[in-house]
Order: C-alpha cells, then structure tokens, then sequence
C-alpha cells in the first residue's frame, strides 16, 4: 500500500483524522470539567457529531464535483479556527447554549479527511488495474489507522486530563487538523479521484442503489453501540472515583480493535462481505453483554479490551459494502455519509444515554448498546453481496483536467 500511495500520504492522512477522534470524545470530558454536568457533556458531544453529521454528506458531494483539494484546504483552517473557539467558551463557562452551538460548528467544519482518504486510496487502486483483494487491503489499513485515531484521540483527552486539563488535548488537534489537514489537500494523490462532469453544478448521474442505504442503517446502530459504551464508560468511572482514566479506557478498547481491523487483510476472498458483517454484529452483540454487569475498574479494563475486538471487523466491513456499491462518481460522498451514518448514531446516544448514565447509572447505557448490537445483526441479515458498478468513462475525468 506505500508503494501505492507513497509514504507521506498515509502519515498525514492519520495525523489529519486524529482531531477528529479527540474532540468527538473530548467534548464530553472537557464540558463536564468545566460544567461539572456529564449530562450537559454529553448534549454537547451529541451538537458536535450532529454537526459533523449534517455537513459530512453535503463535503462529500462538493469533494466529488469540484475535487478534494480546495475543499480540504478550506475546511481544515475553518475547523482549526472552530475547534479554538469552542475550547475558549468552554474554560470560560459559556452557557450551554452557546457550547452546544460552537459544538456543532466545530463539527460542521471537520475536513472529514478519513472518508476522503478512503475515496482517494480505492481510487489511486482501481485506476492501477487493482482487484477487490487489493482494495480490501486498502480499506483494512485505512480501517486500522482509524482505529488508531481512535485510540490516540481519547488516550490523548485522558492523558490531558490526568497532566493538567482536557483542554491541552483541544490545542494539539487544532494544530494538527491545520497543519496535516493542509498538506493532505496539497498532496498529488487528490487529483486521483474522478469528478462528475455532467454540467456545472449538475448533480451526479448515477443513483445510489438500495443496498447502500441498508447498509447505513446497520452504520447507524453501531454508532449508537459505540456511543452507548462511551456514555457507560465516562459514567462507570466518575462513579469509580477515576474519572481522568475515562479516555485510557476507551482507549484499552481500541488497541484490540486496531490489531484486529490489521489482521482482516489476511482473510480469504471467499469469505466474503455480507458473511463477514453477520457475524461481526452477532458477536458485537454478545461480547457487549458483560459490561452491563461490570463493576470494577480492572474489570472494566478487560472486558473492553475483549470487546474493542468486534469493532474494527464491523466498521471496515461496512465500508467495503459501501464501497463495493456505490457508482464510482459519487465515491467520496458515499465514504463520508457511510461515516455521517455511524457518528449520527453516536450523536443520538450521546445525548441520551448520557443523561439516562448520569441518573440511573452506567448499566442503562450499556444495555442500550447491547440492543442497538442486535438491530445491527438483524440489518445485517438483509444486506446482500454487492458487486462494483460500472461507470462509463464519459461521464468521469480526472480531476487535474478538471477547469
């Protein structure tokens, strides 16, 4: 994958999507500091991945008719600036309102560089001639470095945390969402992904086909699971007397969760997608059981770490479906509502299970993961085995001819 990408593409690209990890988790942690309210926490945290939500689609579909570059140029100093403006207003006690509206703006304005990456990698690999195993690869190694960020994004929240304050974590990931989000836009490798050509302004040709938005339904339980399990764990440690280590947690649960979105690389081709996502969510569903009942923090500790192993396998499967589906015109649109999908889940939850956390404690929001696990099994049940579409060349160009 260096060879095909180059070495300093995948460097950025994930420096690049760790703010990304470390606000969504952060925002919750650093608001409750400041506001002493996990509740209020986690409203804000819902804002932010509403925000991200809500724009991630519409960043997309620009990024596929005017081309990556521009759009990741701007979006990475706008989310730069935000990300600065909502840690202000939190350490200056801003009223909730005025949290949960820069909240969302900082999400709004994230780069989404990680779907984007996705698009343009797949791109870089089917225009070489490359088959699904190589482009399976691709999305593996792509899935792994978000789980990284993943790990890192809230190991770096709660490494603030125990060294000072959350919010030191907030000023590293503005610095890095300006300095990598810029060169990953000025990379040679933005051009690889193809525009739409149907007219300025004109929306893409071809529609997405129904699979696709089956497969985002299923995104979206997973995202409500994750958040879920974010919400159970920030609860179960403030009630342990360890709050500071609620982002050493999670990030415990991602470690495995990389190692195995790694190793899903090394799967035969006739394993295929839909067997794969089956039983990735029965056994998100089943792995997810313990924590309702766990009560200690070494406990805590060792079912997420078992648990964080389901993840990688889900998330990585999702976006092979989606990506095997959608017409490559609207690649990068697909990519970042596969990801809208998934935050929305998590956004949903945040808000919710927060709150139902905070006053009937961290088992409420455990078993809401367990449910949402099970509708996920059940979605995966209709998903079937897409093949790539084909586009014809006239209605692509290459995005350095573009004018």
């Amino acid at each position: 994958m260096i060879g095909l990408t180059g070495a300093l593409l995948p460097a950025v690209s994930f420096l690049g999507r760790l703010p990304t990890a470390t606000i969504q988790m952060g925002s919750v942690l650093l608001v409750a500091e400041t506001s002493g309210s996990l509740g209020t926490g986690g409203a804000v945290g819902c804002a932010l991945a509403l925000g991200q939500v809500a724009m991630g689609p519409y960043l997309g579909r620009l990024a596929d008719r005017r081309g990556q570059r521009p759009v990741v140029l701007f979006f990475a100093l706008f989310n730069a600036v935000t990300i600065v403006a909502f840690t202000l207003a939190a350490l200056h006690g801003l009223p909730t309102p005025a949290l949960i509206a820069l909240g969302a703006l900082a999400g709004a304005g994230q780069p989404g560089i990680g779907p984007l990456a996705r698009s343009r990698i797949v791109a870089l690999a089917r225009a070489r001639g490359a088959d699904d195993r190589l482009v399976d690869t691709a999305l593996s190694l792509e899935g792994t470095m978000d789980e990284l960020s993943f790990v890192l994004g809230p190991a770096l929240v709660g490494v603030a945390a125990v060294a000072g304050h959350p919010a030191y974590a907030f000023a590293l990931a503005a610095l890095l969402v300006a300095v990598c989000g810029t060169a990953f836009a000025l990379h040679p490798s933005a051009r690889a992904v193809p525009l739409a050509v149907r007219g300025e302004g004109a929306r893409p040709r071809h529609r997405m086909p129904s699979s696709v938005h089956v497969v985002r339904a299923g995104l979206v339980l997973l995202g409500i699971l994750l958040g879920a399990c974010g919400a159970g764990i920030t609860a179960l440690t403030r009630e342990l007397g360890h709050a500071g280590q609620a982002g050493l947690v999670y990030a415990a649960m991602g470690v495995m969760s990389a190692v195995v979105g790694l190793s899903m690389a090394a799967l035969p081709a006739r394993f295929g997608l839909r067997l794969r996502w089956r039983i990735a969510t029965a056994a998100a569903a089943l792995l997810s059981l313990p924590l309702i009942w766990t009560s200690s923090m070494a406990a805590l500790y060792g079912v997420v770490t078992v648990f964080g192993a389901i993840f990688a396998p889900n998330l990585i499967t999702g976006f092979g479906l989606t990506e095997r589906a959608v017409p490559r015109d609207r690649l990068s649109e697909g990519m970042t509502f596969a990801v809208s999908a998934f935050v929305g889940g998590q956004a949903l939850t945040l808000a919710v299970a927060g709150r139902l956390a905070e006053t009937h404690g961290p088992q409420v929001a455990f078993a809401i993961g367990s449910v949402a696990a099970a509708g996920a099994f059940l979605v995966s049940l209709a998903v079937r085995e897409p093949a790539a579409p084909a586009v014809r060349e006239k209605d692509l160009r290459p995005a350095a001819a573009a004018p």
